[in-house]
């Protein structure tokens, strides 16, 4: 159950605004933004955005600067690889365990997201691809239970998203990965290992095309 944003305190409603302008490409991998800058664009006080800050820092989601600014990490080929590995072993494994803890119901609201996140591909929404493929996953794993494997995925989509943002601002949406389909039969089915290779696949296309851009070559 979710609690409403509306009674969340300001530094944790100030936390997940910034949390979604790293996830979703509002802040790209090197963007330098001043705390002051923050306050002005969020409408809130100076110390909502430091505490803010302070916890993005800790989880590797933003690399404070000195001067009162702070950037999203610009990663290299070797720290990519590094977040590869541990998506490839985290994220089909919370999948498999959400199998055996999903309803109809989920299955139904996990459709409805894939077909946003289609409409998004369709329309060349970048932005809408973005999100709306970080809330199908997030919703997945939620179900999963597994509360320390949660953590360890949600830091690492915070690290990896902003340079997925940098290959599709490059090439748009045309021909992205998309194994969500298989994913879904696999729930409908009550498969936990084809969702568990459906999302190990899905994430691993994502994985060589962001690599690619890395290392210049054509995606």
């Amino acid at each position: 159950m979710q609690v409403k944003t509306a009674k969340l305190p300001d530094h944790e409603k100030v936390y997940r605004r910034l949390r979604e302008m790293i996830l979703f490409g509002e802040l790209t991998p090197g963007q330098a933004v001043t705390i002051q800058g923050l306050v002005d664009t969020l409408g809130v006080g100076m110390t909502p955005v430091r505490e803010a800050i302070r916890r993005l820092t800790s989880e590797g989601a933003l690399v404070f600067q000195g001067n009162r600014r702070v950037t999203v990490p610009v990663l290299d080929v070797s720290e990519w690889d590094e977040i590869a590995f541990a998506r490839l072993a985290v994220e089909p494994e919370v999948s498999r365990r959400a199998v055996e803890n999903m309803a109809p119901d989920d299955i139904t609201r996990l459709v409805a997201m894939d077909d946003q996140l289609n409409a998004a591909i369709d329309r060349g929404d970048v932005r809408g691809y973005l999100e709306h493929n970080y809330r199908f996953h997030a919703a997945l794993y939620e179900l999963s239970g597994a509360q320390v494997l949660l953590s360890i995925a949600n830091m690492l989509w915070l690290r990896g998203g902003p340079s997925l943002r940098v290959v599709l601002g490059r090439y748009g949406t045309a021909n992205l990965p998309d194994k969500h389909a298989e994913a879904l039969a696999g729930m409908r089915a009550g498969d936990g290992d084809a969702v568990a290779e459906a999302i190990r696949g899905d994430i691993l296309q994502g994985i060589d095309q962001v690599r690619a851009s890395l290392l210049g070559e054509k995606v």
